[in-house]
């Protein structure tokens, strides 16, 4: 038959046990610490695989057809369920959004996304635009001074105090850290959009914040 969809086709006894053998034996799944789900996943993927070899041997039918194809969805089910897990694990932990023990002043910051983004260099132009937005908050004292802040405690912070743009600033945090933590990839758009924040956020009247991290009278 032309024209027909490949995964529809089934596969036999022993191209069913391959395909269970070679995914269990992939690096993420033998190094990734399973939750109960996926042990439970894999335990039913290994007993079909057994179960598929003591049947080896068995001329094709009804029972071996059925029960290839309950291998082939397994197979698929454990790729859906495990699979994002497994991406994750490769994003580093989240930690101090300043790299070194140097206090630069937002200004300082801000004319070193400038020049990354020159370069076109956008991870790190978005970065020194969030580095530029924490220490311009720490210079009007709407935050206080906080060595070790993460992205993620800074844009709680900020929300806090800057209700309206709190969107806004959660999403520069999570720019930051998917280009610097983890895998992603920031674009010239992204990087206009962060300097437009940092200009609207310099230019908004902050609010009074609860958090002791922010003092009770800001300018």
């Amino acid at each position: 038959m032309s024209g027909g969809i490949p995964f529809l086709l089934t596969p036999d006894t022993d191209e069913a046990r391959r395909l269970l053998e070679e995914e269990l034996a992939r690096p993420p799944y033998v190094e990734a610490q399973p939750g109960i789900v996926e042990r439970i996943l894999t335990g039913i993927l290994r007993g079909i695989a057994r179960l598929l070899d003591s049947m080896g041997g068995l001329a094709p039918g009804p029972g071996t057809l059925v029960l290839a194809l309950g291998a082939v969805l397994a197979v698929i089910v454990a790729v859906v369920l495990i699979r994002p897990r497994l991406n994750t694990r490769g994003r580093k932990q989240e930690s101090a959004v300043f790299d070194d023990d140097a206090t630069h002043s937002a200004d300082h910051h801000r004319g070193r996304a400038a020049a990354l983004a020159a370069a076109r260099d956008w991870n790190g132009a978005v970065a020194e635009v969030l580095r530029a937005v924490i220490r311009s908050a720490e210079e009007r004292l709407v935050v206080a001074d906080q060595p070790g802040r993460t992205a993620t405690e800074a844009a709680a912070q900020l929300g806090a105090v800057f209700a309206p743009l709190s969107t806004d600033v959660a999403w520069l945090a999570e720019v930051f850290n998917e280009t610097h933590y983890g895998s992603g990839t920031a674009s010239e758009d992204a990087y206009r959009r962060a300097a437009a924040l940092d200009a609207r956020l310099s230019a908004e009247r902050p609010a009074p914040s609860a958090d002791t991290t922010a003092p009770a009278a800001p300018r």
